[in-house]
């Protein structure tokens, strides 16, 4: 039975569109006026607010651009870039315009639904007049689409729901190692070519990749993670205010994938804030790996694409809460994805390219910076590979070296430079984002990159590959102690750094089955050279996180770990008389497999979980880190995760003080954390230490890590420490785990 395919919306007959996107304005009104008379349905006006904003903008934009024929995938990841860019940029049209007609708050739900009800209308007219002869639809067969692997992969992200629901109310981490186990088992099921055919890769990649985001970022009642506390308070600061205030000093502030997007979704699908978080920005940083598929697809295979983009899920900062760094990579995404689809014409292919650069601009000011970096090397280096001085050093290399490099990887494919980054967009780009942080945020972002291009300066002439000082490979291999299973963790981080680089000169050598666009081509081998930076000089990895530095390269060189892995089977083959067959490649294929689920298993705290009793993951390890954790360890996980007895004391203070002329005193962590979100208080506080003399009419805070286990963080120290200085002040709050001592 074939049905029209929903993903391809944008082929059907104008009216037949039009009439299905009105429908869901129309329910999103009525389930807004429901609401405001009292008759709340449970999850659905989050259900169709998400559908609303996440894909009715986007899909008429593709109409209006006369985007046809693109592909599921394609028309997934541009309609939905295309739609969170509008809702983003709406939002600062408001928040500039309609103060001076009067209405001072309009991030609020009125004018919000008008004016998105409104574009969405105008572009509903705008589409009908430029598209409206055009309808050709594809189909789907349901019969495919409902087959047992699919289903079987469809079942895997309830997995990862009901396992942190185990997590969080019955302390059992069963099912999500469960879950790990099955997302193995399909990355050696596609391996090994079984059971699941490769139209459903792409499922399977959706599948894997909301699952692992699923089971870390719905592991607890409220947020986790770093930086998100601080995204929140922003974030909150704008629903509270019903309006953006630009000229907070803060970089991240400046950004409009934190003060613009969680509080339009918010309002409009009347969804908590944190749920916004940990819901929403999940499913919509699922579809990187998918668009990084398609991306790595249309250059290699199937198979490597796949094996490709497993590796890269199964690095922990993958699934890591990284809000504004998720949205901004998204776009980046798109960016490589437009890039090398060449069968858009180059003025639609411009137009989209321009929108979603000037997306990660606002997105994150440091992938915006280092994409800038990376733009400006790969124009130039691919104006060097385009000259003719490039062209004849690559005759020469030819005359000497060719008929050695043809017998050990095969024939050479001529180097064809058609540039779709022009210099136009570079200069653009740099300009927009130059421009957007130097003025929105007070400059604080421009500050920071030029501060930390002076120190990166200083490192090479100290401490370039000092033994005694580089750490960059050491910061990624998890679990740094001695043992068997220990060095096994340590030697696969190593091998994945040996295996790209080999990969990258492969590309370098270019075998014919190789089919990577120049451009590509070229912004790989500029973030290998940014990865070997942040080895290689320390206090780049310190400054940028080592750890977010490999992450973003990988968007890049993900697809290199594999080719190099077969390369060295390959160099393998010949040294060892070897036939080297279609056979040999999908053995290969088939050991690169295990290897990285091997990989994942480290990486997720499987293996240490079954090995040792208890690993660092907060979402698999967190009982065993309460029972058998160190202090280190403790501090850690406590730094990540926030109980509810720190989040009613952060409130209650909150409400029972003065903000404006408020003096608290905390650990490092309940500063930077739960009292900066939960608390609605910044970054403000100061922090508390055995020799710190508390003011008058000042207040301390101790978090259920300091109350129950007894340890500060921030540095670590011992809470008996501080005994004479509460001694002095008196208890005002407890809640059986978090107390509030008043200095008054």
């Amino acid at each position: 039975m074939q049905i029209n395919n929903p993903l391809q919306i944008n082929d059907w007959e104008i009216k037949k569109f039009l009439k299905v996107i009105l429908a869901v304005q129309l329910a999103m009104w009525g389930v807004i006026g429901l609401d405001a008379i009292g008759l709340q349905i449970p999850i659905l006006r989050q259900l169709i607010g998400f559908i609303y904003l996440t894909f009715v903008p986007g899909i008429i934009i593709l109409r209006i651009l006369k985007l046809h024929k693109l592909g599921n995938i394609e028309t997934l990841l541009y309609t939905v870039g295309l739609s969170i860019a509008t809702l983003m940029f709406t939002g600062l049209f408001m928040n500039t315009v309609y103060p001076f007609f009067g209405i001072s708050g309009p991030i609020s739900l009125v004018p919000l639904i008008i004016t998105i009800s409104a574009v969405v209308l105008i572009l509903c007219v705008l589409c009908y007049v430029r598209d409206k002869d055009f309808s050709d639809p594809s189909f789907i067969e349901v019969g495919n689409e409902l087959s047992p692997p699919a289903l079987f992969l469809l079942l895997i992200p309830f997995l990862a729901i009901f396992g942190t629901y185990l997590v969080n109310f019955y302390h059992s981490n069963i099912l999500l190692m469960f879950l790990i186990v099955i997302i193995a088992l399909i990355a050696v099921l596609i391996g090994f070519d079984n059971f699941i055919p490769k139209n459903l890769y792409p499922l399977a990649v959706f599948v894997i990749a909301i699952s692992l985001l699923f089971h870390r970022s719905l592991i607890s009642m409220y947020i986790i993670g770093w930086d998100i506390h601080l995204e929140y308070y922003l974030s909150n600061l704008v629903m509270g205010n019903s309006y953006w205030d630009s000229t907070i000093h803060s970089t991240v502030n400046a950004m409009l994938s934190i003060v613009m997007l969680p509080p339009i979704y918010s309002i409009i699908s009347d969804m908590s804030l944190t749920w916004v978080f940990k819901i929403i920005y999940p499913l919509l940083f699922s579809l990187v790996p998918l668009g990084l598929y398609r991306v790595f697809q249309k250059q290699t295979d199937d198979n490597i694409a796949f094996l490709s983009i497993f590796f890269f899920m199964s690095m922990f900062r993958f699934y890591y809460p990284m809000p504004r760094q998720n949205i901004a990579e998204f776009y980046l995404i798109l960016l490589i994805l437009a890039m090398i689809d060449k069968d858009i014409n180059k003025i639609k292919r411009a137009v989209l390219i321009i929108v979603f650069g000037v997306s990660l601009a606002i997105s994150h000011y440091g992938t915006s910076y280092i994409f800038m970096f990376c733009l400006i090397a790969t124009w130039l280096l691919l104006f060097f590979m385009g000259s003719p001085t490039a062209q004849k050093l690559r005759n020469n290399f030819h005359a000497k070296f060719g008929r050695k490099r043809e017998k050990l990887v095969g024939n050479p494919i001529p180097l064809k430079v058609d540039r779709t980054i022009s210099s136009t967009f570079v200069l653009l780009f740099i300009i927009f984002a130059l421009t957007w942080y130097m003025y929105l945020s007070s400059s604080s972002a421009f500050n920071a990159i030029i501060h930390l291009g002076d120190h990166i300066a200083s490192s090479i002439s100290t401490d370039f590959l000092n033994p005694e000082t580089v750490q960059g490979l050491e910061m990624m291999t998890a679990q740094p102690a001695p043992g068997l299973l220990h060095e096994v963790c340590r030697i696969i981080n190593y091998l994945n750094q040996i295996f790209i680089i080999i990969g990258c000169i492969t590309l370098l050598l270019i075998y014919r089955e190789l089919k990577f666009e120049p451009e590509y081509a070229a912004f790989s081998m500029v973030n290998l050279a940014i990865l070997f930076a942040a080895v290689s000089v320390p206090f780049f990895a310190s400054a940028l996180n080592m750890e977010r530095v490999y992450h973003i390269t990988l968007i890049f060189l993900a697809p290199f770990c594999v080719i190099g892995g077969i390369t060295v089977f390959r160099v393998l083959s010949r040294v060892l008389k070897v036939s080297w067959t279609d056979k040999y490649v999908r053995n290969s294929l088939k050991v690169l497999s295990v290897y990285f689920v091997i990989f994942l298993l480290y990486s997720t705290g499987f293996v240490w979980e079954v090995a040792e009793g208890y690993s660092g993951s907060i979402s698999i390890g967190q009982e065993g880190i309460k029972k058998y954790g160190d202090t280190k360890e403790k501090a850690g996980f406590y730094c990540i995760y926030i109980l509810e007895q720190d989040v009613f004391s952060a409130r209650w203070l909150s409400k029972n003080t003065n903000k404006q002329n408020l003096w608290i005193y905390c650990d490092s962590d309940a500063k930077n954390h739960v009292l900066c979100s939960y608390g609605l208080m910044g970054r403000h506080g100061n922090i508390l230490s055995p020799d710190t003399t508390i003011l008058y009419d000042a207040y301390i805070y101790l978090r259920r890590l300091n109350v129950v286990d007894g340890i500060m963080s921030g540095p670590l120290y011992n809470t008996t420490e501080i005994f004479l200085i509460l001694e002095k002040n008196g208890k005002i709050y407890l809640n059986g785990g978090s107390e509030i001592y008043y200095g008054g």
